[in-house]
């Protein structure tokens, strides 16, 4: 069976957030279940410089008379033959996908989607006749929103599905905007997208395809409360018949501590972890620049590695780290980006304590795989989190995790007390609402049993043992691809 996979990033050509891991790991799982698949992405600047090379597979001619250009390439970490929209005054910029270098959303973000879209939709029809017509195509989020809509009058269409990964995002714009893009006029209406009296390439997607899906069941389940809904759960809920929730899955080749080439020291399951984890936590401080007093501390390292945002909780983990300072012998290590104030009180933390918090202001994919490994207890206090990979992560290097009660966290992580530790149940640790005081609770759980260490090792044993691939959920979007 054929699928088109359309997707606005990459890894690892090009990456801002899950989205990019899911498009590799994803594809990777289906052709290894033998389906026929190609992945259409953007010709981004850093894509075309990432490829081995690409031939010019032909030209489409849109709806509006544009022409562009469709290349085919390969890289060698991604299983799928790789169609490029080649439209160098949209797609050849510096900055990330959606923004500037100073982190201001481009002005023609509808007009750049818009048209990767309908590309997207004419090469799942064949419309540049070379023999190979999608069964079905898999789009994701706002950025592919109107791939479905653009493939939903013609004959003998492919099957559609849009995944959400976070709600969130929705690209809205008005009308002067979507006048100008000569989209089909009947969009513009609460049955398709419009949206409040904008219109939303999100709700197209949600709209238009023949099924939807999102990265857990619980996020499923939650996008239909008016909490996390965005506005959108009275349409999510009326399509609840149509919507599905499908744990993401890992790349567990890349993220395997056996084998993982970024680590001081391998480990597995049956090995010496505790002697494997010191080796790393002594690389990961020591590459933070952590002095020999700090490398020679003996309580828990905690971790954290993602956007430093609101949405992430990273604001509720700096509130707690003072009294948990106070209060314990733990160290933080906090990788990341994002919002500027958070940045600032985090270098103003590694100021005042710095043999006791450290951070990198950045992105950097060593650092991660140190991190995950290095560390003891992984903090991830997302407000919401539609699924959640560094969980899994951790779970998978030996970090049991302390999540919040929200998205995907709720579905891989059990939290510890006496009947599921009793049981060997536990990987983790969980928590409800998200404020400081019960985060630092929750730490306070694991600093606990982190003094434990026959239960402590039972912990982390639970969770490296668990499969956190993308064998299972690839199978459960094949049933929907290809519905028997």
């Amino acid at each position: 069976m054929k699928l088109l996979f359309t997707v606005s990033e990459l890894f690892p050509l090009i990456k801002t957030g899950g989205l990019a891991d899911v498009a590799h790991s994803l594809p990777n799982a289906l052709a290894g279940l033998q389906v026929d698949i190609r992945v259409v992405l953007p010709a981004y600047r850093p894509v075309l410089a990432c490829v081995a090379g690409f031939r010019v597979l032909g030209w489409l001619t849109l709806s509006s008379g544009r022409e562009v250009r469709i290349l085919e390439a390969n890289h060698p970490e991604v299983a799928a033959p790789l169609w490029l929209v080649d439209a160098p005054d949209l797609f050849d910029r510096p900055g990330t996908p959606y923004a500037d270098a100073e982190g201001h959303d481009w002005e023609d973000n509808p007009a750049r989607f818009a048209l990767f879209s309908e590309a997207a939709a004419l090469l799942a029809v064949d419309a540049l006749e070379i023999g190979w017509r999608a069964d079905a195509v898999h789009a994701n989020d706002w950025q592919t929103g109107l791939v479905a809509a653009f493939l939903a009058t013609g004959p003998s269409r492919p099957r559609t599905l849009f995944t959400v990964h976070n709600l969130a995002y929705d690209c809205q714009f008005d009308y002067g905007t979507f006048h100008s893009l000569h989209l089909p006029h009947y969009w513009w209406s609460v049955e398709y997208g419009e949206f409040y009296e904008r219109f939303s390439m999100l709700k197209a997607g949600l709209v238009f395809s023949d099924v939807i899906t999102t990265v857990s069941p619980n996020y499923a389940r939650e996008i239909r409360t008016k909490e996390y809904g965005y506005g959108y759960a009275s349409i999510l809920e009326a399509n609840k018949d149509r919507l599905v929730g499908i744990l993401n899955g890992i790349d567990d080749e890349t993220w395997n501590p056996s084998t993982d080439p970024l680590l001081a020291a391998n480990y597995d399951v049956d090995g010496d972890i505790r002697a494997a984890k010191k080796a790393n936590r002594k690389a990961l401080l020591g590459a933070l620049g952590a002095t020999p007093e700090a490398l020679g501390h003996k309580g828990p390292l905690v971790g954290s590695v993602g956007r430093l945002a609101h949405q992430k909780g990273i604001d509720l983990l700096l509130d707690s780290i003072p009294s948990l300072l106070a209060s314990s012998e733990a160290q933080f290590v906090l990788i990341g980006t994002g919002e500027t104030a958070l940045e600032q009180q985090l270098r103003t933390f590694a100021l005042a304590w710095p043999d006791r918090v450290f951070c990198h202001i950045g992105y950097s994919e060593t650092l991660a795989h140190q991190l995950e490994a290095g560390c003891d207890i992984f903090a991830m206090p997302s407000r919401h989190e539609p699924c959640g990979l560094n969980q899994m992560y951790s779970l998978r290097y030996g970090t049991p995790p302390v999540v919040r009660a929200t998205g995907g966290l709720v579905d891989t992580v059990e939290d510890a007390n006496p009947r599921t530790i009793a049981r060997g149940e536990a990987n983790g640790f969980v928590f409800e609402a998200a404020s400081s005081k019960e985060l630092g609770e929750a730490l306070g759980r694991a600093f606990a049993l982190y003094k434990k260490p026959k239960q402590w090792m039972k912990l982390v044993q639970k969770g490296m043992q668990a499969d956190y691939g993308w064998r299972n959920s690839a199978q459960s979007y094949l049933k929907l691809y290809f519905p028997e």
